[in-house]
């Protein structure tokens, strides 16, 4: 015990010194959002590698439960194929003239980092920049929204979970349309809160809540949470709701980056009218 008691005191500037040090770096990181970005940039590509050996002998292991969901998934894609439709009227032809185009594009990646238990939880992907993948983009499950991209390297990506107590996402009330926003109160990671919706709308237990498009990151109408519980506080004009997520994120093992390809031209437009506003 003298020993190092001897050994911290003939030492101790230098502990200061590590310690200032570090508190330094730690300000300019906390503070500074370039340096910031680059840090967890550069986190992101030491810790990846690690995460995606982690990630492999964890999909090994579950093997069973990511086969039944991306089964699932693939029903649910097949139903919506044209091969899956007939004519309920024979050869009976209805035109439509109208022109479309590819608004949205889908990327799949492979979860290889995933929190649940944290206030603010976060998911790392084994895809990145190299991949096309941007700050800002959305990310989808299998059954809705994921996340939002938050920090991006080369060849890994760090995405907001909706399990964050500062992430907010615009949803609708599926039967009725009325619009709230969803957002995680940092308990069960099965549940989610649902805010701003008039007390006057009527509301059921089961019923569905979908994205409403108005972000420009997801797309309109992707199921995402059922309602659970509901009630008006006192004195209150807004229902509180509690709604049970469709996404089960202990078991997500691959999901989807969402490309709004008319992004720009929205924000474009919207930074216009900002400045007029000005």
């Amino acid at each position: 015990m003298r020993n190092l008691i001897a050994f911290i005191r003939k030492y101790s500037f230098f502990f200061l010194f590590l310690g200032v040090e570090a508190l330094a770096f730690y300000l300019i990181f906390r503070n500074n959002h370039f340096q910031s970005a680059s840090f967890l940039n550069s986190t992101n590509e030491v810790t990846g590698g690690v995460y995606t050996k982690y990630a492999n002998l964890s999909d090994y292991l579950h093997l069973k439960e990511v086969n039944d969901v991306l089964s699932d998934e693939n029903r649910r894609l097949r139903d919506s194929q044209l091969q899956s439709f007939e004519r309920l009227f024979g050869e009976n032809i209805i035109v439509k003239d109208t022109v479309f185009k590819r608004k949205y594009l889908y990327t799949k990646a492979k979860v290889i980092k995933n929190s649940t238990d944290r206030q603010n939880n976060y998911l790392t992907l084994s895809i990145g920049s190299k991949n096309g993948i941007e700050n800002g983009m959305g990310v989808i499950g299998p059954n809705g929204v994921v996340g939002v991209v938050k920090n991006v390297s080369d060849h890994y990506t760090s995405v907001v979970s909706v399990l964050h107590r500062e992430a907010k996402i615009s949803v609708k009330l599926k039967k009725s349309q009325y619009f709230g926003s969803m957002q995680w109160n940092g308990e069960d990671y099965k549940m989610i809160g649902l805010k701003d919706i008039p007390n006057h709308v009527q509301l059921n237990e089961g019923d569905t809540v979908v994205t409403s498009g108005f972000s420009s990151i997801f797309p309109e109408g992707l199921n995402t949470a059922v309602i659970r519980t509901f009630e008006v506080p006192e004195g209150e004009n807004f229902y509180e709701i509690e709604m049970q997520l469709l996404n089960d994120f202990k078991q997500l093992s691959y999901v989807y980056v969402v490309k709004n390809n008319a992004l720009f031209e929205v924000k474009a437009l919207e930074s216009g009218r900002e400045e007029i506003d000005d």
